[in-house]
């Protein structure tokens, strides 16, 4: 009798061990490494993700792979650097280019897989319908197609002559948001609708992909968190949004789903910084948002699934979220993309083997093909280049932004980030030897990929999606 036990016993674990785990990916818009209580954040808590941390593992050295909207989304989802499938800055309410549907994305990969797969926030990788969610590998889509500051009441409506911007429901536009307090509605509506996506695919492994759109300018919080913290409305934003992340994990544990769930907390890119007081903390890197310095894309990052990944640890190996499709389709047994991608499956790492480094190299590209920086471990080489910065003038506040230098000329420079993780000392004539080796990473990313600077087109770029005018 207890020998048919023992069989009953392992026989069931061995099927828990082997079943597909869900996954859960957030992806939060403009948030800064800074904006979490947990990675020193002040006036607000975020107690849903410290607790997420405390259970999981938080990554240090994790980067967007551009630091802009759109190429960063395209990036997370196909694996590859967004100039290798040729994305660009932030699409518009009307550009004609989006994310080719020749590309495979995570979702497209999960769903051969036999996953339900669901994304409720925000998708910026084309407004058509060509490019819409349910045409990239989704059953269900629920959000705004791009950034909610694309509409008329943005501070620059007169040069960018937005229209107004809808919900979409699957590929059918729905509600006009038209002001602040339909702002504040993204997201309750965006938990509910995830959370309703859960109970619904309870029995099925799923998907469930929440790119919320705020902190990203303009913001507005509920009633229930409206002036809430002691950072005004940044600070309420921050701590509805740990409520929905909190909702979220709250109705897997209900459905019994939780220890069979990966979920992975980041970011696009990191704050809006000449919005001021409407902006979040680089957490003491240099710069912010649409930049190639380490506060434009070292993300705050949380990974969590009970049992499989070590809680209360912290990893400093460098990552991207372009080694985050590779990752989830070796965990789930799916077949990689058939065209060449760009990230590393980190699984061994992931599950707690710290002898592992699967990512050495890392290249910072910006504006359309501009490589602007190479990274091998902890050394950091700078191009010469023009590009944004913040620093050379007073931010806004109250929503409105202060002015910003697109053109600001950046200097060469090497950086020891084991030291200097904030870019302040240039050690470039220190270490010749050092330089010489990232001029060679860049050499061949530059026959790889290209580069507008010097004028070289690449050679394993793919064309982005288009859509004739009507």
């Amino acid at each position: 009798m207890v020998w048919v036990l023992l069989v009953a016993f392992t026989a069931m674990g061995q099927k828990s061990a082997s079943k597909s785990p869900n996954i859960v990916l957030f992806f939060i818009d403009d948030l800064g490494y800074g904006d979490l209580s947990v990675t020193g954040a002040l006036g607000y808590k975020t107690p849903n993700l410290d607790q997420l941390a405390a259970e999981g593992t938080r990554f240090t050295n994790f980067m967007a792979a551009q630091a802009v909207c759109s190429a960063s989304r395209a990036a997370l989802l196909t694996g590859c650097y967004p100039n290798r499938v040729g994305i660009s800055g932030a699409l518009g309410p009307e550009s004609l280019v989006g994310l080719n549907p020749k590309e495979e994305t995570i979702a497209e990969l999960l769903k051969a897989k036999g996953y339900a797969t669901g994304i409720f926030g925000k998708w910026h990788l084309g407004s058509k319908q060509e490019f819409l969610p349910l045409q990239q590998g989704f059953d269900e889509y629920y959000g705004v197609p791009y950034s909610h500051d694309m509409w008329p009441l943005h501070p620059w409506q007169k040069q960018a002559q937005y229209p107004p911007l809808y919900w979409i429901e699957n590929n059918t536009s729905g509600k006009e948001i038209r002001n602040l307090d339909e702002v504040s509605e993204l997201t309750p509506t965006i938990t509910e609708k995830a959370v309703g996506f859960i109970k619904k695919n309870k029995n099925k492994p799923f998907f469930l992909y929440v790119p919320h759109p705020l902190p990203h300018v303009p913001l507005a919080a509920s009633k229930r968190f409206k002036g809430k913290s002691e950072k005004g409305i940044f600070g309420d934003v921050l701590m509805e949004l740990d409520w929905s992340v909190g909702e979220i994990l709250k109705e897997l544990k209900s459905q019994g789903l939780d220890q069979n769930t990966l979920v992975v907390f980041t970011s696009d890119n990191g704050p809006w910084l000449n919005y001021g007081d409407h902006a979040g903390s680089s957490g003491g890197f240099r710069e912010g948002k649409g930049t190639s310095f380490e506060g434009g894309q070292r993300e705050p990052t949380i990974m969590r699934w009970p049992g499989v990944i070590p809680a209360g640890r912290i990893s400093n190996k460098l990552l991207s979220t372009i080694d985050i499709l590779p990752t989830l389709a070796k965990l789930t047994g799916a077949k990689l993309p058939v065209e060449k991608i760009d990230g590393i499956e980190f699984v061994d790492l992931l599950k707690g083997d710290d002898t592992k480094t699967p990512r050495q190299e890392f290249l910072y590209y910006y504006r359309k093909n501009s490589l602007e920086a190479v990274r091998k471990d902890n050394w950091k080489l700078i191009f010469p280049h023009p590009g944004r910065s913040y620093e050379v003038s007073l931010p806004g506040k109250d929503g409105q932004p202060g002015p910003t230098s697109e053109n600001h000329e950046f200097p060469k420079a090497l950086y020891d980030l084991t030291r200097d993780p904030g870019e302040r000392y240039n050690v470039l004539e220190q270490h010749p030897e050092i330089v010489a080796e990232l001029e060679k990473i860049a050499d061949r990313a530059r026959e790889d990929l290209g580069d507008d600077l010097q004028k070289k087109e690449g050679k394993n770029r793919r064309s982005v999606g288009v859509v004739e005018r009507k």
